[in-house]
C-alpha cells in the first residue's frame, strides 16, 4: 500500500492490474477512510469497467474530501461527459482547469473535455499546453491538430499533423486528416507513401479504412474518380464485414419513427426562451452549410452536433436496449413527458446557446424524432437538407464517418447506403404530409447553391428572423466547426459538388439500379 498515490496508482491500472489496486484501495479505507486517494483509484476501475454512475460517485466523494487536488474534479467531468451531463461536465472542468498545473496528462484530459462540450478554444489552450509540457506524445499533437482544424487555424493544423507524422508515422487519423485540409496534387502528395502504408502487414481495418479514404481523396483530386471509387471499396471491404449493416433492424427503426406520429400527446406549453432550430438531414447533404448561414445571424448560436434530445428520449423512455437510437426506443416513447423532455434539453443546452435567442442543433439524424420534437417543445424549427439521391448517396460513401457509432454501417456499400436513402426518403415524405408547416421545412442543398440569397431570405423567414447580410457571408463566421465540413464551409460557395456522381463514369450502375426512380 505504499505506493497507493493518484499516479502510481494510475500507472497499475494503465497495465491493467485492477485487482490489485481494488485490493489495496480497500484495505486503505479501512484505516484511514477519509483518505480521498483510494475512493478515487476506486473511481477509475469503476468507469474502465463502464460503471459510470459509480465512478461519479466515487470521484465525487474524493474531490469533496479533497477539495484542492485537480484530478478529482477532472475525471467528475470526464465521467460526466461520458454521461452526456454537459452542463455538469463544464462546471467540473473548470474547477479542474483553474488548478491543473504542469501536468501534460490533465491538460489533454481537460481539452478533451471542453472539445466534447462544445468549447473548442477552451480545448486549444489546454492542447497547447500538453504539447508544451510533452512535445513527444503523439496523441496530444493530434488533438491539438483535429481542434486548431475546427477553428480553421489551416496552416497551424497541418504543421500540428505533420509533427504527428514525424512521432508515428504510420498514424493513420492524422493520415487522413492532412489529407483533408487541401486539394492534392500531382506536384504534391503522399499517394505513394499512403499505399505502402496501406499494404503493410497485420493493418487494423481501422487504419485501412483511414488510409484508404485518403488515397481515394487523393485520387479524386487528380481527377482519377473510377480509380478513387475503387480505393474507397477496398478500404471499406474488410470493416463492412466486421460491422454489417443490418436492413431488418433498419426497417423496424424507420418503421418505429413513423409510429411516433401516431400517438396522441398534447403540445408542450412551458415558457421558453430560446428557439431550438434543429437542422437534419442524411450526413453532408449541407446541413453545416446552413448551420453556418443560420449562426452568422447575431441571434443566432450554434451549439454543433448534439445528442442531447436523442439522450432525453432514451432516458424518458426507460428502454432498457444498449443503443441511444433503436427501434424498442422509439416504440416506448409513448411513456415520455415530452415537455419535461424539452425543458431538460434546453437546461442541458443552456450553456452552448450563451444566452442567444435562438440555438441551430445540427445533429443530422435528428430527423428521426422530428414528431417528437414538434411536440417537446411550444416554438421549435426544424430544417431537413435534401439533395440529389446520387450526389446524396455518393457522398455519405466517400465520408469517413467516426467507426465508435454503428448508424453510419450502411455507408460501408454502396446498395446498402441506397436502401437507407429510400427509407429515408419516405419518412421525410411521411413528416411532410404530417407536421405544421410553420415548423417543418425542407431545402434542397442545389437550390442553396445557385440561388443563395433567396434561399437564405426563405430560411431566416421560416425562423421568424429578420434579415441580415452577414447571413451570405456564412463563409467569414468564425464559429468552430467540428465536423468533415470544416474545411469547406469556410469558403465561399461552389458548384463542383453538383452532379459529383457523374464523374465516376459507369461505376455507380449498381447504386442508380438500387435507387431506382429515385435516381433522377
Amino acid at each position: 500500500m505504499s505506493d497507493l498515490t493518484v499516479k502510481t496508482g494510475l500507472r497499475r491500472l494503465a497495465v491493467k492490474q485492477y485487482a490489485e489496486v481494488h485490493a489495496d484501495a480497500i484495505s486503505a479505507l479501512k484505516t484511514q477512510i477519509n483518505n480521498p486517494v483510494p475512493y478515487f483509484l476506486l473511481g477509475v476501475v469503476a468507469f474502465d469497467h463502464q460503471n459510470f454512475v459509480k465512478a461519479l460517485e466515487l470521484f465525487s466523494k474524493a474531490h469533496t474530501l479533497d477539495p484542492a487536488e485537480s484530478y478529482y474534479p477532472a475525471y467528475q467531468a470526464m465521467t460526466l461527459s461520458t454521461l452526456r451531463r454537459s452542463n455538469e461536465a463544464r462546471v467540473a472542468v473548470d474547477v479542474a482547469a483553474q488548478r491543473v498545473g504542469n501536468d501534460a496528462h490533465l491538460q489533454d484530459m481537460i481539452g478533451v473535455i471542453y472539445s466534447r462540450c462544445g468549447f473548442h478554444e477552451n480545448a486549444v489552450a489546454h492542447f497547447k499546453s500538453a504539447v508544451k509540457l510533452n512535445t513527444k506524445h503523439p496523441n496530444y499533437v493530434f488533438n491539438l491538430a483535429a481542434s486548431l482544424q475546427f477553428l480553421g487555424d489551416f496552416e497551424a493544423a497541418e504543421t500540428a499533423y505533420n509533427q504527428v507524422l514525424s512521432l508515428t508515422p504510420d498514424h493513420h487519423r492524422a493520415w487522413s486528416s492532412i489529407v483533408s485540409l487541401k486539394k492534392q496534387t500531382s506536384e504534391c502528395n503522399y499517394l505513394s507513401t499512403l499505399k505502402a502504408l496501406f499494404q503493410a502487414p497485420n493493418i487494423s481495418t481501422d487504419a485501412k479504412l483511414h488510409l484508404g479514404h485518403a488515397i481515394a481523396k487523393t485520387l479524386e483530386d487528380l481527377g482519377q474518380h473510377e480509380d478513387s471509387l475503387a480505393w474507397l471499396l477496398r478500404a471499406k471491404a474488410d470493416k463492412r464485414a466486421e460491422f454489417p449493416f443490418d436492413l431488418p433492424r433498419a426497417k423496424a427503426l424507420f418503421q418505429a419513427t413513423r409510429d411516433t406520429s401516431e400517438q396522441r400527446r398534447n403540445e408542450a406549453e412551458f415558457e421558453q426562451e430560446t428557439v431550438p432550430i434543429f437542422v437534419v438531414g442524411l450526413p453532408r447533404t449541407g446541413t453545416t452549410l446552413v448551420d453556418r448561414i443560420l449562426s452568422s445571424h447575431s441571434q443566432v448560436k450554434s451549439a454543433g452536433e448534439l445528442n442531447a434530445f436523442a439522450e432525453r428520449i432514451k432516458k424518458g423512455s426507460k428502454a432498457d436496449t444498449p443503443f441511444v437510437l433503436d427501434a424498442e426506443t422509439l416504440l416506448a416513447a409513448s411513456k415520455i413527458d415530452l415537455e419535461t423532455a424539452g425543458q431538460d434539453y434546453l437546461q442541458q443546452t443552456e450553456a452552448l446557446a450563451g444566452g442567444a435567442p435562438y440555438m441551430v442543433d445540427k445533429m443530422p439524424l435528428n430527423f428521426f424524432y422530428a414528431a417528437l420534437m414538434a411536440k417537446a417543445f411550444p416554438k421549435v424549427k426544424i430544417i431537413v437538407l435534401r439533395r440529389g439521391a446520387m450526389d446524396s448517396c455518393l457522398s455519405n460513401f466517400r465520408q469517413l464517418f467516426s467507426t465508435q457509432f454503428s448508424y453510419y454501417n450502411y455507408t460501408f456499400d454502396l446498395e446498402d447506403t441506397a436502401a437507407f436513402y429510400r427509407m429515408f426518403d419516405d419518412l421525410m415524405a411521411h413528416w411532410r404530409d404530417i407536421l405544421p408547416a410553420d415548423r417543418f421545412m425542407e431545402v434542397r442543398y442545389e437550390d442553396i447553391v445557385h440561388d443563395q440569397e433567396n434561399q437564405t431570405r426563405a430560411l431566416l423567414d421560416f425562423c421568424d428572423l429578420p434579415w441580415e447580410d452577414a447571413c451570405l457571408r456564412f463563409h467569414e463566421n468564425t464559429a468552430a466547426v467540428s465536423t468533415a465540413s470544416s474545411v469547406q464551409v469556410r469558403q465561399p460557395l461552389y458548384r463542383g459538388s453538383i452532379d459529383r456522381w457523374k464523374k465516376y463514369g459507369g461505376k455507380l450502375d449498381a447504386l442508380k439500379a438500387a435507387l431506382g426512380d429515385l435516381a433522377g
